[in-house]
């Protein structure tokens, strides 16, 4: 790298702070960064482009891809987690005399650090303009001390998993009396089938909504790596 790197960061009310030593750009600032690039629909596009509520934001986060949403679903579901920011800054460096810039898809604010993710299909890892690319923003990143991750597809039945509990992560939906009674409803070891008869007084639907709220809560768990059925093994987090 032939210089120092900089990041450039578009503000919730539109403006830009332009070009800003990478080392030195704060991470409050970072955290309320709007997406740099704004993107719109039209017919015949390539990607998949939208948006998602996230529970952890409370608000909508966009995505550009299917891959794209499919890690945000994970980054939602992740208890660790804080805070997603997607494309949270315009990052660029001078290398082999030329300025390079790259613009990462999102930024995770984690109970271990701050990590910048990017989403690329396994197809496309290796070809050399991506691999470059990646390496060098790895440097920047790491730099600072932070996590770097290329995210690529995920196990296709944990995706699953997590894509079908999404469904429940409004909590605003659920009662919070039936949600407090299965907390106290001695469920670690019961299978999943069995935990939705638990209350005979609740109607057994509500009570199954429930316990897939409290899943993708992670107030219970169980092995998402198989498909979700009513044989699954729940667990209480300690």
């Amino acid at each position: 790298m032939d210089g120092a790197a900089t990041a450039s960061i578009r503000c919730g009310n539109g403006e830009v702070v332009g070009d800003r030593a990478w080392g030195t750009v704060p991470v409050g600032l970072l955290k309320s960064a709007a997406p740099w690039r704004t993107f719109r629909w039209y017919k015949g596009q390539r990607h998949y482009s939208g948006t998602y509520w996230s529970a952890t934001m409370r608000d909508h986060v966009i995505y550009e891809s299917r891959l794209e949403l499919a890690r945000l679903l994970f980054a939602d579901f992740d208890p660790s987690v804080q805070r997603i920011v997607a494309q949270p800054f315009l990052l660029k460096a001078v290398l082999e005399g030329k300025v390079r810039k790259h613009i990462p898809d999102y930024l995770l604010i984690t109970t271990q650090g701050p990590m910048i993710v990017d989403v690329k299909p396994l197809r496309r890892l290796s070809k050399p303009d991506v691999v470059f690319t990646f390496e060098w923003t790895r440097q920047v990143v790491e730099s600072r001390g932070w996590k770097y991750e290329v995210w690529s597809e995920p196990p296709t039945t944990e995706l699953e998993n997590i894509r079908f509990l999404a469904g429940y992560r409004r909590d605003w939906l659920f009662s919070p009396e039936l949600l407090d009674e299965l907390r106290r409803a001695q469920l670690d070891g019961v299978l999943l089938g069995e935990a939705m008869r638990c209350l005979p007084s609740r109607p057994e639907p509500q009570v199954r909504s429930a316990i897939h709220h409290l899943l993708w809560t992670r107030h219970l768990v169980t092995d998402f790596d198989q498909p979700l059925n009513f044989s699954r093994v729940l667990r209480r987090v300690a």
